[in-house]
């Protein structure tokens, strides 16, 4: 007689093996595996209410906090250069201003949608409150390939544009700044435009401008010392010494190109840079002069001696700091596995999905948030908006040190947050930036 089978638990049940199929049946196909979503808006709002439960925020405050405050769409009609008219989409979203008049910056890219303006304006909310400056959340960007517009074109493009926005605008309403694929120059535009609606002068409706109307001292390097100073943060509570470290950067703009500059001044073997072209790579370390001749002589940073490899190898790469510096959703559960920094601070804005957060925090990585790790660019973009407002402007060393001390307090009331909530840095940010939008919220109240 058989003895009574033993129960077998859940954590360790037998799986029995199914029996082969009869000839002359198919075999079923295999699931497949759900496609991760990479949609900006949606991984920003799972963020946010990460956050909000840690605050323990009821539900009618999460979709105050949540939902953008306006949205606005323009159609963007332009005369080109051979007498034809395109007509661009153009958006521009204030998510909040509950602290302050919103801010945040213009992209052209013809990846640019509703969606993903949103949640870069949402972003920009919780930034601004991380480093706690006195500005609500903005942002703005067309559907366009600049690329293929002569110089022209983008300015009649940016001149339309910003009459089509301004019903929004005003130094004391909604002030933009420079993002991907644009710059000091159509900063300059905007402000014009949207001056010679007033019939006068108006510095502060924008940031990011040429210094020659009003722009800040050490703005266009603002964003990736703001990075630098992070990523000396990490490295220090990591006792990893930058002069014996190496890293990669994605992305060669603005904020990138300056970002592997800085780690090179600080003894960092910088091994790997990429721009839209593709990557190049040598472990042995890459010589900026050359490959920032090779940019500008060249276009791309492919032209530089190294090994060339993809956008996407570039991550993998075995470095001790990687700087994501191109655009959002590129470090996904599909990749983050492979990640092998101990560092990956956030120059561009949302590069990491919720599922490769989770990946990389099981893993150990430390994952300086976008929200912290490029605050510099909007912490100057503040102290650009002050001095035009006073018509009274600021050394160099005043910018970088009031810079430097933002960052340096902001890192520590995050990484506060971070071990008081036993959680990651980035939901550590949002605490903080989403608790303090809460306050000014529930103190003003809801009109009427």
């Amino acid at each position: 007689m058989s003895s009574k089978p033993k129960p077998v638990s859940s954590a360790a049940r037998v799986i029995p093996v199914p029996k082969p199929l009869a000839p002359d049946r198919a075999a079923p196909k295999p699931k497949p595996v759900a496609a991760e979503n990479l949609n900006p808006y949606d991984f920003a709002l799972l963020q946010f209410e990460r956050a909000a439960d840690h605050l323990g925020l009821d539900a009618g405050v999460r979709r105050v906090l949540s939902t953008p405050k306006r949205q606005l769409i323009a159609s963007v009609p332009v005369k080109m250069d051979d007498g034809s008219i395109s007509v661009f989409n153009g958006y521009r979203v204030q998510h909040s201003i509950a602290r302050g008049p919103s801010k945040g910056g213009i992209r052209y890219h013809p990846g640019v949608t509703l969606d993903e303006v949103k949640a870069l304006a949402m972003w920009m909310t919780w930034k601004c409150a991380v480093v706690n400056i006195p500005f609500g959340g903005a942002k703005g960007g067309i559907t366009v390939d600049p690329k293929k517009l002569s110089l022209g074109e983008n300015e009649r493009m940016t001149r339309r544009y910003t009459s089509e926005i301004s019903i929004l605008l005003g130094h004391d309403r909604d002030i933009p700044a420079p993002d991907v694929y644009t710059n000091s120059q159509t900063m300059a535009w905007m402000m014009d435009t949207f001056s010679m609606t007033k019939g006068y002068s108006t510095l502060g409706v924008v940031t990011g401008k040429p210094l020659a109307v009003g722009g800040s001292a050490g703005r266009n390097e603002a964003t990736a010392e703001g990075c630098f100073v992070a990523i000396e943060e990490a490295a220090k509570r990591l006792s990893l010494p930058l002069n014996n470290a190496t890293a990669a950067v994605q992305g060669f703009g603005n904020a990138g190109a300056a970002v592997a500059r800085f780690l090179d001044e600080a003894g960092v073997r910088v091994v790997a840079v990429s721009d839209s072209k593709g990557a190049v790579y040598d472990k042995r370390g890459l010589p900026m002069d050359a490959v920032f001749a090779a940019k500008e002589k060249k276009g791309s940073v492919t032209a530089a001696r190294g090994e060339k490899i993809t956008n996407e190898e570039i991550l993998e790469l075995p470095v001790d700091i990687l700087v994501p510096a191109a655009l959002e959703g590129v470090i996904t559960r599909r990749n983050a596995a492979r990640i092998k920094a101990q560092i990956v601070a956030e120059a561009a804005n949302g590069p990491t999905t919720p599922d490769a957060d989770d990946i990389l925090r099981s893993k150990g990585t430390v994952v300086i948030p976008d929200i912290l790790a490029n605050a510099g660019g909007v912490t100057v973009s503040y102290f650009e908006w002050v001095q035009d407002l006073y018509s009274f402007f600021w050394e160099p060393d005043v910018v970088r040190t009031h810079l430097e001390r933002t960052i340096r307090q902001a890192y520590d009331e995050v990484d506060g947050m971070a071990r008081r909530f036993n959680t990651d840095l980035r939901t550590g940010a949002l605490i903080l930036g989403v608790g303090r939008v809460e306050e000014a919220t529930r103190i003003r109240g809801l009109f009427p």
